[in-house]
């Protein structure tokens, strides 16, 4: 199995709307006030155009597996950003891919300048919270930033 993390590319924009959005259903989890029904999911390419911003998706063969990503969220502290659309097809599950695209994102954050990166994830999600906590992600009492992302309950921080 030969995967390619790459930046995204316009062509990719559907496909990672509809990746991001079947794990919420893959898991059971709300939708309301997550990246579910958040306008900014169905323009991706358009929204990692923002200055020290990148979203790396993983491809095989063609087909796209999942993405992870940096952002400067608006209302972190000075040189944090934030990790996000950490989301992985169902079929790319448990086989090191989501690992690739969070050191990918986590690279990208160190060479990019900043210090801290913050994450916003939900119980649910308890697969990735354990990479999380793998990376040396530590737990946040309350939310940090502006992401507009309410329906998030966990929040956690990595120093770089």
């Amino acid at each position: 199995m030969k995967i390619k993390i790459r930046k995204i590319q316009k062509s990719d924009n559907y496909e990672l709307a509809a990746i991001i959005r079947s794990c919420f259903h893959d898991f059971n989890v709300s939708t309301a006030g997550t990246v579910y029904e958040d306008p900014t999911t169905d323009h991706l390419f358009e929204l990692f155009k923002t200055e020290k911003s990148a979203l790396f998706v993983a491809e095989e063969n063609g087909i796209l597996l999942g993405c992870c990503g940096i952002f400067p969220t608006e209302g972190l502290p000075e040189n944090y950003a934030e990790l996000v659309k950490f989301y992985l097809n169902k079929s790319a599950r448990g086989k090191g891919i989501g690992r690739q695209l969070m050191e990918a994102s986590i690279n990208f954050a160190k060479e990019t300048g900043y210090k801290s990166i913050y994450i916003e994830s939900l119980p649910e999600f308890s697969t990735a919270v354990s990479i999380y906590e793998k990376q040396g992600f530590n737990y946040l009492e309350k939310p940090l930033g502006n992401s507009g992302h309410s329906g998030c309950n966990l929040w956690m921080l990595k120093d770089l």
